[in-house]
C-alpha cells in the first residue's frame, strides 16, 4: 500500500492538504460459514443471522485511492473500528480534513484524529443517540456549533469507492474462515488501488 501513495504523491496526484472520508461496509462469503443457526421460538421458525466479513476503508475523495482498510466481522458498531483504521491511513496519507457517517461519533475519535495523527478538521455527522441536550465533549460540541454541511457533503466519495470496488472485483469472499477472508478483502483493495493508479497514467 505505502508504494502506490508514494507514487501518487509523486505524479501530483494528491494534494497537499488532502481530504479522506471513512466508511464500512459488509462483504458476503460464498461458503456456508458456521455461525448461520436456525432457530425455533414460541413455535415459529427464525434465522439468527451469521456473522459477515466488513470492511473498514479510508480513501483519498479526490483520486477514490483506499489509504487503509482494516477487515473484521459483522455485524458490529462503527466507531471502535475507526481507530486501526485512522492508524494504518496516516502511514500512507496526510490527511488535513477526514468526513466520516453519524457511526463513527465519539469524542474519543475526534480527540485521536486532531490531538494523536494532527488531523486539523474533523467533520462527524453527531449521533445525538436519542437526547436532544447538548454534547459536553469539546469536539462533539463543535459539531453543532459549526458544522461543515458543504464539506460533508464530499462523504458521498467514500460510498462511491465502496460501490466501485464491490462492482468490479466483487462482493463475495471465497475464503473458508476470517483469516483468508481477510486477506482477500486486503487483495482487492490492493487491486482497486492498481487499477486507480493504471486508469491515471494511462
Amino acid at each position: 500500500m505505502g508504494s502506490v501513495f508514494k507514487n501518487a504523491y509523486e505524479t501530483g496526484l494528491i494534494e497537499e492538504k488532502a481530504e479522506a472520508a471513512i466508511d464500512s461496509t459488509g462483504l458476503s462469503a460464498t461458503v456456508r460459514s458456521a455461525h448461520y443457526a436456525r432457530r425455533r421460538r414460541d413455535g415459529n421458525r427464525r434465522y439468527r443471522h451469521s456473522k459477515h466479513p466488513k470492511l473498514t476503508i479510508v480513501c483519498h475523495t479526490a483520486t477514490h485511492l483506499i489509504a487503509a482498510a482494516t477487515a473484521s466481522v459483522g455485524p458490529s458498531y462503527d466507531a471502535p473500528l475507526f481507530a486501526p483504521a485512522m492508524l494504518r491511513a496516516n502511514w500512507n496519507l496526510d490527511i488535513d480534513r477526514l468526513l466520516a457517517d453519524s457511526g463513527y461519533d465519539a469524542e474519543a475519535n475526534h480527540h485521536m484524529a486532531r490531538e494523536h495523527l494532527g488531523i486539523r478538521s474533523t467533520v462527524i455527522a453527531l449521533n445525538r443517540r436519542g437526547s436532544r441536550k447538548w454534547p459536553k465533549q469539546r469536539y462533539r460540541r463543535q459539531m453543532i456549533r459549526r458544522f461543515h454541511r458543504r464539506k460533508f457533503g464530499q462523504r458521498w466519495q467514500v460510498e462511491s469507492v465502496i460501490s466501485r470496488l464491490k462492482r468490479r472485483l466483487g462482493s463475495a469472499l471465497r475464503g473458508r474462515n476470517d483469516e483468508s477472508r481477510q486477506r482477500e478483502s486486503h487483495l482487492k483493495v490492493l487491486t482497486h488501488n492498481f487499477m486507480i493508479l493504471a486508469g491515471s497514467t494511462g
